[in-house]
């Protein structure tokens, strides 16, 4: 690990901007997929390719898409029948492709696969007879698509500690807990142990369902934060993994800002501001980091450090019928 740089310069004269880059940072094994998902439905059934709902929360990958033939609607409706539609990476209700397929439409599922593990066992603690409590934020598309897995009723929302505080389960009643893949690790963790605590019988996937990628960027910001003065994070406002990071570099006691291009920077930002923490959200391309790496060149002498926290060699394999 790299340490920042002490240098000497004569009085009046700026120190170079140290700059702290997280790693791993940026794009994850399912948002590489769910690009790659349109590009290759434009490929073989040509433009105009439908997307039910941005396919990641970035508008340079989707205004990236749109310049290829993809349009982006929000529901189904939106669609003339029998055109092909890619489901976004967020994952969609069962209605969805049930309507999609009477309505004839070639479809395709750009769920991330971590996404669809929690489908499957929300399915899966339905057919067993138990109520489950859905760690998530409301209205997250995420959130809307593993709800619509199983039938109405059938799933309670829980969104923070005054949630559970709140519930008023029936004694005896079978329970378990899922959770949307983006959350904060901390505040997650905070939440189960409280359910844990009021209902000792409920029952939890075997595995983590926050995503690897979730969880690593969440590490690498722990690493950069305690050593900046400012941390920025590249990423969409309605990118919940990206908001996360933010909240973990401020927890830590630094100050931190999302941005989702280098053109966002107030340069009055970097005033007293002697190193600089960097990462981006899972949903934000390399070329932005890059971007803001050039932007703060042009006002200050940056010297970079990678400080790598996890490797990560994820890759998920594309739907079958991309691949014929």
């Amino acid at each position: 690990m790299n340490a920042p740089l002490q240098a000497t310069r004569p009085a009046g004269e700026r120190l170079p901007l140290q700059l702290l880059i997280a790693a791993p940072r940026g794009f994850c094994a399912g948002v590489d997929r769910a690009i790659e998902i349109v590009e290759r439905a434009l490929e073989r059934y040509g433009a105009p390719v439908y997307v039910r709902h941005e396919i990641v929360h970035n508008q340079y990958v989707v205004n990236a898409l749109k310049a290829q033939g993809a349009i982006f609607v929000d529901e189904l409706d939106e669609v003339p029948d029998g055109a092909p539609v890619v489901f976004s990476a967020h994952g969609v209700p069962k209605a969805v492709p049930i309507e999609a397929t009477r309505r004839e439409m070639v479809w395709v599922d750009a769920t991330c696969p971590l996404v669809s593990k929690v489908h499957r066992q929300a399915e899966r603690q339905i057919e067993a007879g138990r109520h489950i409590l859905f760690i998530g934020h409301r209205g997250h598309p995420e959130v809307i698509g593993t709800m619509g897995q199983v039938p109405e009723g059938a799933i309670t929302l829980v969104e923070t500690l005054a949630d559970v505080a709140a519930l008023d389960i029936p004694a005896g009643l079978p329970l378990a807990f899922l959770t949307q893949t983006t959350l904060s690790v901390d505040d997650t963790r905070e939440i189960v142990t409280a359910l844990e605590t009021k209902y000792p019988h409920i029952v939890g996937p075997k595995a983590e369902d926050i995503c690897y990628a979730t969880s690593n960027r969440q590490t690498a910001v722990k690493t950069i934060a305690p050593g900046s003065d400012l941390v920025l994070v590249i990423g969409s406002p309605t990118s919940s993994n990206s908001v996360r990071l933010v909240e973990v570099a401020q927890r830590m006691g630094t100050d931190a800002k999302l941005i989702e291009r280098a053109s966002d920077i107030d340069p009055a930002w970097l005033d007293g501001v002697a190193t600089l923490g960097l990462t981006a959200g899972a949903s934000a391309p390399e070329k932005l980091v890059r971007e803001v790496v050039e932007r703060l060149s042009q006002w200050r002498e940056v010297e970079e450090h990678t400080l790598v926290s996890a490797e990560e060699k994820m890759v998920f394999k594309l739907p079958r019928q991309l691949l014929d």
